[in-house]
């Protein structure tokens, strides 16, 4: 008896033939993406208790546009781009670092405002790291060809 061939698009492969390290680790980012903007929203409103409505403003637009362009490159990363895989984990590192020593640095007014800001921050940290893990093994290494 022969063993079964391995087709591609099969139960192993996502229907587009990336792999499913790619898939999954495009999930996590975006899963992690809000909950690390809802950490920093709360950390703004909590922390800065004495800055203005321009501040509180500026502060959204910049978070918006930073939101929206992590999106842009989590859809070109399944399209394959390397770049983004790379612009990516460096955005990841940066925010990964912010969030830690933002989480034991800086004192927060209540205990609400603490488990606020550290509950999205650490779950979504952990779904960053997970998913950059994941976009960094072997099968999704060779997928980024672009």
């Amino acid at each position: 008896m022969t063993e079964p061939q391995h087709t591609p698009g099969g139960p192993d492969e996502a229907p587009t033939g990336r792999p499913p390290d790619v898939d999954t680790g495009f999930w996590l980012w975006l899963v992690a993406l809000p909950l690390m903007v809802a950490g920093y929203l709360v950390d703004l409103f909590t922390a800065g208790q004495g800055e203005g409505g321009l501040f509180l403003a500026i502060n959204g637009v910049f978070v918006a546009a930073l939101a929206a362009v992590v999106v842009t490159f989590l859809y070109l990363l399944r399209q394959g781009y390397r770049w983004a895989r790379t612009a990516l984990t460096a955005g990841a590192i940066a925010a990964v670092v912010y969030s830690v020593s933002n989480l034991f640095g800086v004192d927060r007014p209540s205990a609400a405002a603490a488990l606020g800001y550290a509950a999205p921050v650490i779950v979504g940290s952990v779904l960053i790291v997970g998913g950059m893990y994941l976009l960094h093994r072997k099968e999704a290494h060779e997928f980024f060809t672009r």
